[in-house]
């Protein structure tokens, strides 16, 4: 997911968006100094946005804000033209967040119950106790975040994997920040193949323009995403192996961390059986793995209350004993689920949607679709979204629905999933990462490799117009 939580990530629901053609009677509002204004608002709020780095204002307040004063705006715009249903087309809008706001505080649970019972940390204890080359640790981490990313968001791979890279690469600055990259690079274009891999996929699965398997016609596409920079990387990594480090205690998945996987991947089963054969939208597969989780919480919970309580309370005030864990609590992962992630989200959906209803998707569409094409437009929403998040991109795509093969929609699913790793600030992945490893990875390490990179995004273009030309 981009800019959203983790991990991943696993990056959303029936964002249906039809907004742009909401009413028969909508009038076009682009001129009119409300129109304006609220695309001032936008604007505005967005620049905030993407200033979170240096301001430290988080990326979901100003946009709250502006989804209200928006559709303010809107109500006044439609009210002045005489046309009925604003508050409709609003109402139209909150229920699309609301299907997203449930698929994602069950996504975000799973995997922060994951982190708490120790998968990813003994992930990255097994790897680091491997003794590789710096060779080697470039592409197995990188070959970790691109299939790993699918399953969780981008976010959380990169910060999984990322810890990975800096703990072995300590003491070797000139394979840190290639290494930061490809991480980046990897769990960008690993999101992009599958519909739980990214927020933009999912939407689009989730709107019906493609099936779940045909998602999977961009493994081959996405893997030459990451490949072509890495291969261009490689050469820049020294020779040697990661310094020796103190003998430590290996990390072990806590009691029921095996279960909690085979029932994420039972949920994500489920969701997609429920969506492909009985058409209910996602969230209810996701709320029903989230119950299941729940009552395997229980289990948890009992088991380990039983434990703490078997063991005589004297042992707690002996000297170098830890105090005893509290039993695990289903409702602290839920707790834990980045709810600046899914405000942005709700900002999102109302701006864009308001912006849709006051006419100019349309107008942006007759532009870049009609005009330009649906190649060259959907390679620019690949660029763009290395300076704008992909989530409102991809929502404005969606929200005008321009006539396109299916070829088309996998090529913008594509584009816009791994369009943010040409710059480090262009995806969630990079701007979590420059914040871990601090002073190695930069904007300005990034950029000395964003030729490579690019190539990259050119390379994926081509490898898919190569073999999804049937789908065109």
């Amino acid at each position: 997911m981009r800019r959203a939580s983790a991990t991943v990530l696993l990056l959303p629901l029936t964002l249906a968006p039809t907004l742009a053609a909401a009413s028969s009677t909508q009038p076009d509002l682009t001129g009119t100094g409300l129109g304006l204004l609220a695309v001032a608002v936008f604007v505005a709020a967005y620049a905030f946005v993407i200033a979170e780095e240096f301001t430290e204002l988080r990326k979901s307040k100003p946009m709250v804000v502006a989804a209200g004063i928006i559709w303010l705006l809107v109500a006044l715009a439609w009210q002045q033209s005489g046309v009925a249903g604003a508050a409709d087309a609003l109402q139209r809008n909150v229920l699309e967040y609301g299907e997203l706001l449930l698929f994602l505080i069950a996504a975000m649970t799973y995997v922060n119950t994951l982190q708490e019972r120790n998968v990813f940390a003994a992930l990255r204890s097994s790897l680091l106790a491997r003794g590789l080359s710096l060779r080697a640790v470039f592409w197995l981490t990188g070959l970790a975040a691109f299939f790993l990313s699918p399953v969780i968001d981008n976010l959380t791979t990169a910060l999984v994997i990322g810890a990975v890279v800096l703990a072995m690469g300590r003491g070797h600055r000139a394979f840190l920040a290639p290494a930061c990259i490809n991480v980046v690079v990897a769990a960008n274009a690993g999101g992009a193949f599958t519909p739980f891999g990214d927020i933009t996929t999912l939407m689009v699965w989730q709107k019906g323009l493609l099936g779940f398997f045909e998602f999977f016609a961009l493994f081959v596409p996405a893997l030459a995403n990451w490949l072509v920079p890495a291969v261009c990387m490689s050469f820049a990594i020294p020779t040697g192996r990661p310094e020796p480090e103190p003998e430590r205690e290996r990390v072990a998945v806590k009691y029921g961390g095996y279960g909690v996987i085979a029932l994420f991947a039972v949920t994500i089963g489920l969701t997609v059986s429920m969506h492909q054969f009985l058409h209910l939208p996602p969230f209810l597969g996701m709320m029903t793995g989230l119950g299941l989780l729940q009552l395997f919480g229980y289990v948890i919970s009992r088991r380990e209350r039983h434990t703490v309580s078997a063991i005589p309370v004297q042992l707690e005030n002996l000297p170098g004993v830890r105090p005893l864990e509290k039993p695990f609590d289903i409702f602290i992962s839920m707790k834990r689920v980045e709810w600046d992630t899914l405000l942005f989200f709700y900002g999102v959906v109302l701006c864009v949607g308001g912006i849709a209803a006051l006419g100019y998707l349309t107008v942006l569409s007759q532009a870049s679709y009609g005009e330009l094409g649906p190649t060259f437009a959907n390679v620019l929403v690949g660029v763009a979204s290395a300076v704008i998040d992909n989530i409102p991109i991809m929502f404005a795509v969606l929200s005008v629905e321009p006539a396109m093969s299916d070829g088309q929609w996998l090529l913008v699913t594509l584009t816009a999933g791994v369009g943010g790793s040409l710059l480090s600030i262009g995806s969630a992945a990079g701007v979590a990462l420059m914040g871990q490893a601090r002073g190695a990875y930069t904007f300005g390490s990034h950029l000395k490799w964003t030729w490579a990179i690019a190539l990259g995004y050119a390379a994926s273009i081509w490898v898919h117009f190569l073999i999804n030309a049937a789908r065109f």
